[in-house]
């Protein structure tokens, strides 16, 4: 006669794992799945909404050399603006950004126009586009403030402009004050400029 182990083998479940195992993977991949969820919601919110400036080794600093040609066909020079504020706004007509902006520009535009000398000067930056696409927009959205151009593209280049839209201001003294890297609102520039003011 054998002898007989007392021990029993440990239970198995039908893949062969031991009992428990299945039960519990599906938790650890649900809590890993909620800790990925939340950080990427942490990312994508973080400062999305409180500041959308950016900085730039030009801010507090003389605005750079910047030339361009105006749509009537009249040589443009920053440097020759000085004694206004001077908004400027990078885009590019088919830029979605941009196009969801627009109605906030056109109102801004209006409510500098109205401030009469007190008013900034706001021009458009054109960026890789073409007259006639820039017309075009322009005609379809409303707006009739100057836009400048740069054949080479020297304008942007000069600002280190890569993306569109992109807004900046420069004070009477010709410094660079503000770069904004998003969308813009009318509310948002005119209180942004009142506490420039107010501060200078």
């Amino acid at each position: 006669m054998t002898a007989v182990d007392d021990a029993t083998p440990p239970a198995t479940e039908p893949d062969g794992q031991r009992p428990g195992r299945s039960r519990i993977a599906p938790w650890v991949a649900l809590a890993v799945a909620v800790v990925l969820v939340g950080l990427f919601v942490v990312l994508a919110t973080a400062g999305g909404d409180d500041d959308n400036t950016a900085d730039s080794h030009l801010l507090g600093r003389p605005a750079p050399e910047a030339t361009g040609t105006l749509d009537d066909g009249t040589p443009f020079d920053l440097a020759r603006r000085k004694g206004s504020w001077v908004v400027l706004n990078f885009f590019t007509a088919d830029c979605v950004p941009c196009i969801q902006e627009h109605p906030e520009l056109v109102e801004f535009a209006e409510e500098q126009a109205a401030l009469g000398n007190d008013g900034a000067e706001f021009y458009s930056v054109v960026v890789n586009d073409t007259v006639e696409d820039v017309e075009e927009f322009f005609e379809e959205n409303g707006g009739d403030w100057p836009k400048i151009y740069s054949e080479h593209g020297e304008f942007p280049v000069a600002f280190g402009v890569s993306a569109v839209p992109e807004t900046w201001i420069v004070d009477p003294n010709g410094i660079v004050r503000v770069r904004i890297i998003s969308k813009v609102t009318s509310e948002d520039l005119n209180v942004t400029l009142q506490q420039l003011r107010e501060g200078a």
